[in-house]
């Protein structure tokens, strides 16, 4: 004789649980929704420029192509050596804030990185302009005269200080307080017993951080690198009034030549952009949308092929 299974009883669902599914259902579909949007937009209103010459804008000097390298460029390099100087440092002190700092020393860091996180932009640019500049010219000249042979640091030097570099710097201040904040969480999160074991072990405390909170945290420094990156790479305001744009491409950093960024040259420029000038624009800022995409699909895939190590296993 067989028998069956009853038939499995389905939970009722009540309005509450049915309402809340439903917004953030919604919620998480608007984010779908509103990438497409801006990606559609970019697209529709970029075909005109991609195609454009000089005779149909007259911010080009040939053709599209030739106006956007010198920018992504600059884009890239000014966003790299910000990032260069920022992630050490902001892993130290997230680092110092975690496990190295009294706890009353740690809550105060934390605050101060937490409110730096909220200057806005423009009062970067201005400290920079006024303040970082003329303060880091010597600096420059002193590079010049006697590292000169050296490409990076070939001269002329500036005599403003409104350089690549001193925009970078801008930059590394700036998004130093996003990594700090997020390495900071990470490495908080660290098993005590994982700690605990590497010290019963004999481990001082620079080995146990090397043995258990980095390898640990080594996905979330990840995240949090490609998120300053993507603040960097965005960035407008401040590298519009620090950086002395001349429009190539060098690679020195102590020149009066320098080239510029695509959201800095779309800010300059979009005010007295008509006709197809618009377009160009537009298009420009597609390949930065693209370049940050790139960027964030390259963290995630870094992200998921660490994955596999977890402190909680």
């Amino acid at each position: 004789m067989t028998t069956t299974a009853p038939p499995a009883v389905k939970a009722k669902q009540r309005p509450g649980d049915r309402w809340f599914s439903g917004t953030a259902l919604f919620a998480g579909s608007m984010i779908l929704v509103t990438l497409a949007a801006v990606t559609i937009f970019l697209v529709v209103q970029s075909l005109p420029g991609l195609v454009a010459t000089s005779e149909d804008a007259s911010i080009l000097s040939t053709n599209f192509w030739d106006y956007v390298w010198p920018l992504a460029f600059g884009t890239i390099w000014a966003s790299f050596l910000a990032l260069l100087m920022a992630v050490p440092l902001s892993v130290a002190v997230a680092l110092f804030i975690s496990h190295y700092a009294p706890r009353r020393l740690a809550q105060g860091l934390g605050y101060v990185v937490d409110l730096l996180a909220a200057v806005p932009s423009v009062v970067f640019g201005l400290w920079g302009i006024l303040v970082l500049a003329p303060a880091v010219q010597p600096i420059y000249d002193w590079f010049v005269v006697n590292v000169g042979w050296f490409p990076l640091f070939a001269g002329p030097v500036s005599s403003t200080g409104r350089t690549i570099f001193t925009a970078a710097m801008v930059l590394a201040v700036m998004v130093v307080p996003i990594i700090t904040a997020i390495c900071r969480e990470i490495f908080l999160q660290t098993p005590v017993l994982h700690e605990e074991a590497a010290l019963a072990l004999g481990a001082t405390r620079w080995e146990m951080v090397r043995m258990a909170v980095f390898p640990f945290g080594r996905s979330g420094i990840v995240s949090a690198s490609m998120l300053g990156l993507g603040r960097a790479l965005g960035e407008t305001m401040a590298v519009a009034l620090v950086l002395s744009a001349t429009g190539i491409v060098t690679f020195r950093l102590f020149t009066p030549e320098n080239p510029s960024t695509i959201p800095a040259n779309i800010a300059l420029t979009f005010p007295e952009a008509y006709g197809t000038n618009i377009n160009v624009l537009i298009a420009t800022g597609l390949i930065l949308f693209i370049v940050t995409f790139a960027v964030n699909a390259l963290a995630r895939y870094i992200v998921n092929r660490r994955k596999e190590f977890s402190g909680a296993n």
